[in-house]
Order: C-alpha cells, then structure tokens, then sequence
C-alpha cells in the first residue's frame, strides 16, 4: 500500500479532477467512501453534481476562510493510498477504515479530537483513494503534520499486515524525491518517458561519476546539454548549483530549475564537495596494471576497474559499517560503465545504474571514507571513452559486469544485515539488470571460447577437467540447477598455460579471490579471473601473450612438471585461433 502526500490551494479545483474522467477517461464510479463526519455531501451520488460539487468545496473550505489571513497559503492536503499490484479488491467500508487510520496517524484528525480537520475520501478507481484535507482545525489553529508522509508510510505498513495485503519495503528517509502528479503529468503531455527530474537526477550523477573536482564536475553538466545556474555568496564562493532541461519551461516561459537537494539528498553541492574531496588515486602504468599497451583504453580501464571491484565485494562481504563508503563508489562505477557502454548493452547497464541509486545511501556513515580507487576507476572509464561492443572491449565489458552482478549481490547482503529493506531490493534489482547486460555482451566471447574449447584434443581436455573437478567439485550445476557446460573454462586454462602460468595454482588463485556461492553460472566468473590474473586476452580471438615485464607468472607444480616431461604425456597443441572461422554474429 504506498500513499504519496502533496500540497496545494485550490480546493475546487483538486475536486472537479477527482470527480472528473480523468486526464484518460480512466475514473470510474467516483463516490465517497468516508468524510470527517460521515454526512459530507457527495457529487457523485447526486442528481446534481455540480451544485453538490460546490457544497462539498464550501464545507471543506468552510474554516479555512473563518482563519482568514492565518490559513496557510497551500491549505489543501492530498494524500492518494493505493494497492500494490495483485492485492485484493477492498471494500468501500475497508478503505473508509484506511482512511480514518491515516488522517488519525498523521495529525490531520486524530480521533477523539473534535477539532480536527475536515477531510473527505474519494474512491473513482479499484485500486485506490484519495484523501483530501483542509488545513486549518476547528479551533482555527493548523494541525501539526511533522513527518507525515513517514507516519503514512508506517500506518500502511500496519494496515497491509492486518488486512493480507502485499508487504512492502520501509523507508528510511534517504530516498529521492519523487515526482510529482504535476511533474509526471506534464511528461506525459510532452511526450517524454520520465519525468525531467528523473533526467537531470540520472544527468547530474553521471557528471559526478570520477569527476576530479568540483570545476569538471560543472562542465560536465554544461557538456551533457543541461542549463546550469551556480549560486555565489558575497565573497564568490559557490553556494550551490540549479539545473534545468533546455526547453523545460513553466507556464510563464521561464526555466524549471531543480536544485541539487531536491534531486535527492546526496547531489547537493556540499555532498558533493565532501565526495569530490576524496580525491582519486594515482592511476598506475595502463601497461603494467592493465595489460598490454596496444589494448585499447576502454578495455583496459575495464580491465583495471574489474580488480577493483572485486576488493569491494570483498569489503562489503567483511560486514564492517566502513564499507558504506563502497556503495557510494560502486554507484560511481556503475554510472561510469552506463554512459560508456557499447550500444547493446546500455539499456540494461543504465537500468541497473538507476536501480543501484538508491542502494548507496542509508543512515550509515563511513568515519574513514575512503573510494579512491573507486572513483579513479569510474574517472578512468569516462575519460577512456566509450567502448565498441566486440572484440577486447566487448570481452573487458562482459569481464566487468560478471563481477558488478556480485559487488551488487555483496551490497543486497550488507543492506539485509542492517534491516535496509529498500535498499537491498534495489541491489538485487540491479544485480538483475547487470545478469542481462552481461548475457548480452559475453554471448559471443564465450561462444568463441566453448568452441575452442570442445576443438581441443580429448586427453587434453580429460586432463583439465579433472583439475576442475578437483578444485571445483559443484562446477557442473549453474544456481538454477542445469547444468553447465566447461569447454571455455578448460580453453581458458590451456590458454593459461600457454602463456607460461601453471593452471592447477591460477585456478586455486581465482578460486580463492571471494565466494562463488551467488554466481548464476560459476564456470562464466571464474574464466573471467583466470583471463584477468593471466592477462589473457578477453576476446579470445587473440592469441594468449607471455605474462608482462614486472609480473611473475605462476609456478607451474612437480606434479605438472613431471607430467609435461613424461615421454608419454599427449602433446598439447595451440588454441585454434578463431579468426580462421569467425563465428557468424
């Protein structure tokens, strides 16, 4: 049951729309289900709703005009509560108890109190009401609505599980604002898929992402094509900043301007002076951390952000209050990755962007912030530019995102330990958007690399997979239960010895990086650490290349050694390079 509270002043006016068709045709039956006396006149069981209509806007409005000049300005309160998808029907009598709950719960009129305000419900469509209010009590004072729209929230959550109805994740306060009926109405009538909050929140985050201060951070707005106003103090100081989208005006022909706050709490200049403050890290040798130099920059930013995100996981799976720092960082990667990725996989990665959002922020604070590698990863992505969806930027892309699917996984844990209900769905969410962006992008990677490795010979292939049943006795199922093919894990490991590691050690090492247990397929996340620690190509149609000056391949064991010596060990031939036979796109 989600109620959504707003404000306005023109009584009349809230009331002809409630009883009205709607902007759709979409209102049906419009009727009270409840009043603040039981004996309010209603329009829509009336001969003559027009008259009946203003009656009814004369009661409401009735204190409101005895309080005179101490009426508030915006005296209408309007609070709709609706079902969640697949609830029952509720019965007029049902939701005429809703309401009385939420007025009481609120302040509006708390029972008992003959002075409380007047309100009536309105009932036009199956799945929910609208509560309208005026604003001044009978003793003409103004009722206290301190938090109202979280005491709602806490009485829906009572009535839910009361009534059998779909329980829904708490808030806590830290979420963003959402848009109004005004504002999504107006996309509507404007053609545009959301609301122009809703653009500039995602436009503004990705302008923060790995910005190095807060000088890049206004040009990166001004670049994504936003109207930017910076508020200066006396001495020329920036105060804060307002964004607007270009051709966004109100009825007076001026720019809707939003300020950072009220896009949501933590992109207010002062949060974001506090995040731009911590700096990014020295960004180390592109040909030492990240692989060869003749890769292209997306891939081996990619390449680089995927060690980094493994340390996150590997953080917010250590259950330290610090790691709160992490999420904030991730959120960065995330929008970093979306605004570069290559065509067929940014829908998704944006999707999982928007749905991490709400992951990062909770009430817990970080003492020792620290997410420098982090946002030098995400600075590192953005500038690097955006990636082609094949070849090793398509590889380094499905790399990433196979571990984005656990940091999210590690992140939904943290949240659930804390009792963090919207923000745990919010990682697991992502985590599913992040599961079809990588399908995307690793279908034709580990296409080439199953048929690698089915082309090898069979005592060779026999003999690598007794490896994997050793170090990975469950790796034949998938989380789903079916079972899983290890062609391009078997590849990636004679790649690897190719290159001069021993795979029994490497494999042990991938293994040993973090949990596998909320891998959908673990075959998929540990070809990608192998390819990663050996600095194999990510698109297999390369060939495997010598570990790099500075690095120290993996010692190959006795048992190997002996092995490969032994006149009668099978010859281990090179990987067929499938450029020879390009697999058909």
């Amino acid at each position: 049951m989600v109620p959504d509270i707003g404000r306005g002043s023109r009584t009349h006016g809230l009331l002809v729309y409630l009883y009205g068709p709607g902007r759709r045709e979409e209102h049906t039956d419009a009727h009270l289900v409840g009043s603040w006396d039981g004996f309010a006149p209603d329009p829509g069981r009336d001969t003559d709703p027009q008259v009946t209509l203003t009656r009814l806007t004369a009661a409401l409005d009735l204190r409101v005009k005895q309080a005179g000049d101490r009426a508030p300005a915006k005296h209408v309160w309007h609070c709709s509560v609706r079902t969640a998808p697949g609830d029952r029907r509720l019965s007029d009598e049902e939701w005429n108890a809703v309401a009385q709950r939420i007025v009481h719960a609120t302040g509006i009129a708390p029972d008992g109190d003959p002075d409380g305000c007047r309100w009536i419900a309105v009932r036009h469509a199956e799945d929910h009401i609208h509560i309208v209010a005026t604003l001044v009590r009978g003793d003409l004072r103004n009722p206290r609505l301190n938090y109202d729209f979280n005491k709602a929230q806490a009485v829906c959550r009572r009535i839910e599980e009361e009534m059998g109805l779909r329980r829904l994740n708490a808030g806590d306060g830290t979420a963003a604002k959402n848009p109004t009926s005004a504002e999504k109405f107006k996309a509507e009538r404007t053609g545009r898929p959301e609301t122009s909050r809703e653009t500039l929140r995602e436009a503004v985050r990705q302008a923060v992402a790995g910005a190095d201060d807060e000088k890049e951070f206004f040009t990166r707005l001004r670049e994504a094509g936003l109207r930017v106003k910076v508020r200066h103090a006396p001495s020329g100081d920036a105060l804060g900043y307002n964004v607007a989208l270009p051709g966004d005006r109100n009825r007076h022909g001026e720019p809707v301007w939003y300020p950072g706050s009220k896009l949501a709490l933590d992109l207010s200049l002062p949060k974001i002076r506090l995040r731009l403050a911590d700096g990014t890290a020295e960004r180390p040798t592109p040909s030492v951390a990240c692989g060869p130099a003749d890769w292209s920059p997306p891939a081996r930013e990619r390449r680089s952000a995927t060690g980094i995100a493994e340390r996150a996981a590997v953080l917010l799976d250590g259950d330290d209050d610090e790691a709160a720092a992490q999420l904030v960082g991730v959120g960065e990667l995330l929008d970093a990755v979306a605004q570069t990725a290559p065509v067929a996989t940014r829908a998704e990665l944006a999707a999982a962007a928007r749905a991490f959002e709400r992951a990062t922020r909770s009430h817990v604070r970080a003492e020792r912030a620290d997410t420098r590698a982090l946002r030098s990863a995400a600075r590192g992505i953005v500038q690097a530019g955006g990636a082609f969806g094949r070849g090793e930027d398509g590889g380094t892309t499905a790399m990433l995102v196979s571990t984005l699917v656990l940091v999210t996984l590690a992140a939904a844990r943290w949240h659930s330990a804390r009792g963090h209900a919207q923000q745990a769905h919010a990682s697991r969410q992502a985590a599913e958007h992040l599961r079809a962006a990588y399908r995307q992008a690793a279908a034709t990677p580990m296409r080439v690399l199953h048929d690698q490795g089915r082309a090898l010979p069979e005592a060779q292939r026999r003999s690598h997979e007794a490896t994997l049943r050793a170090a990975l006795p469950k790796q034949g199922v998938r989380a789903d239960g079916m079972p899983t093919k290890t062609d391009a894990l078997v590849a990636t490991l004679v790649q690897a010895e190719q290159a001069g590691h021993d795979p029994e050690v490497l494999l042990q090492q991938a293994i040993d990086m973090r949990e596998l247990d909320t891998a959908a397929d673990v075959n998929d996340v540990v070809v990608w650490r192998l390819r990663r620690l050996a600095q194999l190509p990510a698109h297999t149609g390369e060939a495997p290349r010598r570990p790099q000056a500075g690095t120290r391949p993996t010692k190959p064991s006795a048992s190997r050694t002996s092995e490969r010596n032994a006149p009668t060990a099978a010859p281990r031939p090179a990987v067929s390079d499938p450029r020879s036979r390009p697999p058909r796109r």
